[in-house]
């Protein structure tokens, strides 16, 4: 079983900046990699970036440029570092993990709220 807890988000003005953690705990015979995912009000789930066990990263193309994901694998955490934040930015922020190998579950956390206003 892996819990999740995101933390880091908050109200901002447009421009500012936030960074979001992803802290991971529990025990699994399964590895990870993981994602970070946002829901605006009234609209689906949708992703925002990824990083690999290697450090590959992959970005929404909405926030290609201004969002930095990264992990300290040594803390278990997984971070999001947002820039140059827009109002469409808004929205609950969760992370999940991506297993590996097929079979092992997918976990998501609670979520962290971002609100930018203009």
């Amino acid at each position: 079983q892996v819990q999740l807890m995101e933390s880091g988000g908050g109200s901002v003005q447009a421009g500012g900046s936030l960074r979001l953690s992803c802290a991971a705990s529990g025990h699994t015979s399964c590895a990870y990699e993981m994602s970070w995912y946002r829901q605006a009000p009234g609209k689906d789930r949708e992703f925002v970036s990824f990083i690999a066990s290697d450090g590959l990263t992959t970005y929404a193309h909405s926030v290609k440029g201004r969002f930095t994901i990264s992990q300290d694998k040594a803390k278990n955490t997984v971070y999001l570092q947002m820039n140059s934040l827009k109002a469409q930015d808004t929205g609950m922020y969760y992370c999940k993990t991506d297993p590996v190998l097929s079979g092992c579950e997918d976990y998501w956390g609670q979520g962290t709220q971002v609100t930018v206003s203009s």
